[in-house]
């Protein structure tokens, strides 16, 4: 059986131009209703081994507070477990090679709601994890607040596209479109069935 201790492990075997960078998995609760998922780490998160807690995270983290979802309910990750040099983007390769143990995750929490983070994890969550399909599907901008809902092994889920909260830092226009749209996650939380 799968566990998050079996997938670290298997990160940690993971010899590539990546790896180099310390892991950084998740933090959160393994019983969470939302999964936040973002792209890759940055420099704190790789100097912390933990996601978003540098100034994206410290964004994401009062946003929630508005929005009234606990941090402590959520589950949060990124599709790429390593730091990219420089803080660039993944590459098309590093989201493809990563992506399996993302999934892998998304079955060991299983749920209610997948909050995808910016563009790149919603292109592969949306395309159910196939990367050749991420250019069809459209960018952050025309998704974000929108439910859809996708099938990942069998068990349906409700995915929501948001901001990713760095966006908030740069353009603080977003602010109030990233707090609306994460109520509209915390609203769909409420909503028991998934179809």
């Amino acid at each position: 059986m799968d566990s998050l201790k079996k997938i670290r492990e298997d990160l940690l075997k993971i010899n590539d131009d990546l790896s180099k960078a310390n892991l950084v998995m998740s933090r959160g609760s393994e019983d969470a209703k939302i999964m936040f998922i973002g792209e890759a780490p940055g420099r704190e998160e790789d100097e912390q081994g933990l996601p978003f807690v540098g100034r994206a995270g410290k964004q994401l983290s009062l946003f929630l507070k508005k929005a009234g979802i606990k941090e402590d309910d959520v589950y949060i990750t990124n599709i790429v477990k390593y730091r990219p040099p420089n803080n660039r983007d993944p590459t098309k390769q590093e989201i493809t090679r990563y992506a399996p143990y993302l999934k892998r995750q998304i079955n060991i929490i299983k749920p209610d709601i997948i909050c995808t983070l910016g563009n790149h994890s919603t292109k592969i969550v949306l395309t159910n994890f196939v990367p050749e399909d991420i250019d069809k599907i459209k960018g952050i901008s025309q998704l974000r607040g929108k439910v859809s809902y996708v099938k990942i092994d069998g068990f349906n889920y409700k995915v929501i596209p948001v901001y990713h909260p760095a966006a908030t830092l740069y353009n603080r226009a977003l602010e109030s479109v990233f707090e609306n749209d994460l109520k509209i996650v915390k609203e769909e939380l409420k909503q028991k069935s998934l179809f």
